[in-house]
Parts: structure tokens; sequence; C-alpha cells
């Protein structure tokens, strides 16, 4: 992470206060600029060890198969949900401002679906009120 982008998105975005990075952003500089200018935390999510020295009598820990890193599904699962639309499943667009807008447009799009979904307060679903098939639009 480059500090002019990070200054960026400070000043557009005012609730900001809390970054998790990966381990390529561990630099204690990164760190402390966040803190003095920006006024922000970084928390870097960190990779469990897969290797260490251990004197020869010592067993080393058992390593799990597969580890989940905190917020990093966070980004997957946002990812996974951009890469179902098909203008956005390959790099298509030659200006990145069109692939930004696309993004801005996919995830309109699956807020829009997620607020239509539920009722509102008091009403009853279609699955309650035993409707089914063309019933449920009427």
């Amino acid at each position: 992470m480059a500090p002019w982008l990070l200054a960026a998105a400070y000043e557009a975005f005012d609730r900001l206060e809390h970054i998790w990075a990966d381990m390529a952003s561990r630099g204690q500089r990164l760190r402390t600029w966040l803190a003095e200018e920006c006024g922000g935390t970084l928390e870097i999510v960190e990779r469990p060890r897969r290797w260490g020295w251990y004197p020869v009598d010592v067993e080393p820990p058992p390593m799990p198969a597969f580890t989940v890193l905190p917020r990093r599904w966070v980004v997957e699962r946002t990812i996974a949900w951009i890469g179902r639309y098909r203008r956005l499943s390959k790099e298509y667009e030659y200006l990145p401002a069109s692939s930004e807008a696309m993004i801005y447009l996919a995830m309109s799009r699956l807020m829009r679906r997620r607020l239509t979904r539920q009722a509102p307060y008091g009403v009853p679903s279609p699955q309650r009120q035993g409707l089914r098939g063309l019933a449920r639009a009427f």
C-alpha cells in the first residue's frame, strides 16, 4: 500500500479508522505514517508459521492443513460476488474508470437485491402466507 493511496482514502471516507493489510505491508514506516498523518491504525493479518527450528528432542507443534485468516474472507467473498457478473469476470475494459464504474454497478445491484428481498417489518412473507408460484407477484 502506498501512502498516497491511504491519504486519498482517508480524505474520501471520514469514518475510516482501522485498516487490515497483508504481510507485504508490515513495515513500521507505514504504521507510524498512518498513525501520525491520518490518525488510523494498521493491523497486519499474519499467516501461521509453517516451519521453525526445534531441538532434536522437541516435537514441533502440529500444523493444521487449513487455517482461516482473519478478515481475509471479506475480500475473497467480495471478489467472488463481483466475479459472478459476466463483464467483470475478465478484464474487458480499456480504462480503469470503466472497470470502477462496472464494480459500482455490480455492488449497487447486490445491495438493491438484498434490500428488496426482505419484507418490511410487520408484513408477513409470501412463504408464511402459503403463496406459491405466480401468486407471489400479486
